[in-house]
């Protein structure tokens, strides 16, 4: 069986490049050991989201 994971990651903006590097590492090692797929079928998307762009309570997280 094929195995082919796309994982999207949607967060704040305001991480370094160093860090979203650890985060797709991270995450396509913790796939790759719980889906048995192999690293190179692993995809993951970054989506970073502006503050103003992200509400939680009616309140956008550049507000508070």
């Amino acid at each position: 069986m094929l195995i082919m994971p796309i994982i999207n990651v949607k967060l704040l903006e305001g991480r370094s490049d160093e860090q979203l590097k650890d985060l797709v590492t991270e995450v396509t090692h913790a796939v790759e050991k719980t889906t048995g797929a192999n690293k190179e079928a692993i995809h993951v998307v970054i989506e970073e989201m502006r503050k103003d762009h992200y509400a939680v309570g009616g309140v956008r997280k550049s507000d508070q």
